[in-house]
């Protein structure tokens, strides 16, 4: 199966880019053959995968990543889970991974927020061990990224919805920030 970062595959431009895949194990039977990207893209649509997920042979995962120099694959979150504020391309993950370092978070989920001024605002869903104030995780975000990726927005919560499998429905939480009245960002933290 051929891995590629699709903007680096063709522009050899480095940094973040969408994934793509393809080979004999991305769509059984169809690799390669007359009418195949089309026969696949009206399978995948049937099993509810987005129309458009297969482009000129290749499968695009909906996954953001880089290639190293070495050529290895780093993900580093969903195109769809990435977040623009000011222009900024914000990954979640990133901000979630800062926000689990911190010893009284247990769980965390990001999502963003419309904003007005930013296009988006960052928003935390955290789940605590201990209490913790929002000041004090701010601050902690402000130590390990920078300033435009910390959450101007923190809401404690018992626990995130989450699946069958354990994975944490963003959709249920833009559900819920929607319903959200609009409130202002938190004065920044002190430097």
């Amino acid at each position: 199966m051929n891995l590629a970062l699709w903007l680096q595959r063709t522009a050899q431009i480095h940094g973040p880019a969408p994934a793509v895949a393809r080979g004999f194990a991305v769509v059984y039977r169809y690799h390669d053959l007359a009418g195949a990207a089309a026969r696949a893209a009206a399978w995948l649509v049937r099993r509810g995968v987005a129309a458009g997920a297969i482009r000129d042979g290749w499968l695009y995962t909906g996954d953001v990543g880089s290639l190293d120099d070495d050529g290895f694959l780093t993900l580093m979150d969903r195109s769809k889970d990435l977040l623009i504020s000011g222009g900024n391309n914000i990954y979640p993950r990133e901000i979630e991974e800062c926000l689990l370092l911190h010893p009284k978070v247990m769980e965390t989920s990001v999502i963003g927020r419309p904003d007005p001024q930013w296009g988006e605002s960052v928003v935390a869903y955290v789940v605590l061990r201990e209490a913790v104030t929002a000041q004090a995780l701010d601050a902690h975000c402000l130590e390990h990224i920078a300033r435009y990726k910390r959450p101007k927005h923190y809401r404690f919560v018992d626990a995130l919805p989450k699946n069958n499998y354990g994975k944490v429905l963003k959709t249920e939480l833009r559900e819920r920030e929607a319903a959200w009245p609009a409130t202002p960002a938190p004065p920044p933290a002190s430097p």
